[in-house]
């Protein structure tokens, strides 16, 4: 937004910045007045230059015929560290002189936007995480703690990618013991427009595109609404695994010295096959109530509502952290 335009005390921006797109909202006293997706503004995805180009084109966009913004919330996936955000803040104050910016990891906006001040976040897409927040009580700050999240190569449990790359591997293992393919590797290569399930392996290394694999994941969900043993047993693991992301962070804030980390807390799941997959809410469901997490919901707003609720808050987010 230009430094000519007129600042408005109830004006505030939030942006949802993934690693594919960027979303952005303009409120002004609680009305949406201009909405702008783009391409990702997320330096760890693009590099620096190219968000600070694409951040260049959402203001630009959100300042036709609007006031600037008095504060402005970013979610950006991927800011772990203090220097994550404090670059993606400098990029932002570039557009925003003047306003005050608080830039978060993107889980931290899916509690505010299901309307919760506290609970657990279950991201399960191409990626996975949990984030969980506690808010104080007593004048106690409130406690934060985030488990998982450690990109494909490392981790990422449970996401999209990994139920398709567990799909390729039960292929290649049937393979190995001299077995024909069964339907799960056919349906697999066919939906990768191949001959064969001979030809997984070569394709999964000549395609390392992440988002391509975790849409793949929808073919093994298909197998095992079928009844498909291997596909079920795939979906399964992909439910323990996210599973097992939210109960570490319930332990971990349980474990905080204060009555507000002793309430069970509610589970907001989020993210492409989380929300697309009923099966898989179904089995996250079963096995959360066994942690005594009953209280479970699938994210029906934008995570960039988050960011709006959070700006327009009496108080800024303070950046994301552990305990």
């Amino acid at each position: 937004m230009t430094a000519a335009g007129t600042r408005a005390p109830g004006a505030v921006v939030g942006l949802d910045v993934g690693g594919s797109k960027t979303h952005a909202v303009l409120t002004i006293d609680g009305v949406q007045t201009a909405e702008v997706l783009a391409g990702s503004a997320n330096p760890s995805s693009v590099g620096v230059e190219e968000a600070g180009r694409q951040l260049a084109s959402v203001f630009a966009r959100l300042a036709d015929g609007n006031p600037r913004p008095a504060r402005v919330c970013a979610g950006v996936a991927g800011a772990d560290t203090d220097e994550s955000r404090a670059v993606f803040a400098g990029l932002l104050a570039k557009h925003v002189a003047g306003a005050e910016i608080a830039v978060v990891h993107d889980t931290a906006l899916l509690l505010a936007a299901a309307g919760l001040d506290e609970g657990i976040a279950l991201i399960a897409g191409t990626g996975s995480v949990a984030w969980g927040r506690v808010a104080g009580e007593g004048g106690e700050a409130a406690c934060e703690a985030r488990v998982g999240g450690w990109g494909y190569l490392l981790g990422d449990e449970g996401s999209g990618y990994w139920v398709a790359r567990a799909a390729v591997r039960h292929a290649l293992e049937l393979i190995d013991l001299g077995d024909g393919p069964d339907r799960l590797s056919q349906q697999l290569a066919a939906d990768c427009g191949l001959q064969g399930a001979g030809e997984l392996l070569g394709h999964f290394y000549a395609t390392p595109e992440r988002r391509y694999w975790a849409s793949r994941s929808r073919v093994v969900f298909e197998r095992a609404a079928a009844g498909d043993p291997a596909a079920s047993v795939i979906v399964a693991g992909a439910a323990d695994a996210l599973v097992y992301l939210v109960a570490r962070v319930a332990g971990r804030l349980a474990a905080v010295p204060s009555a507000a980390g002793t309430r069970p807390l509610p589970v907001v799941m989020a993210g492409g096959m989380a929300v697309n997959q009923p099966l898989l809410q179904r089995h996250v469901r079963d096995r959360l109530a066994g942690h005594g997490l009953h209280d479970v919901r699938v994210l029906d707003a934008d995570p960039v509502q988050g960011a709006v609720a959070l700006a327009a808050g009496s108080h800024l987010p303070s950046p994301i952290s552990s305990h």
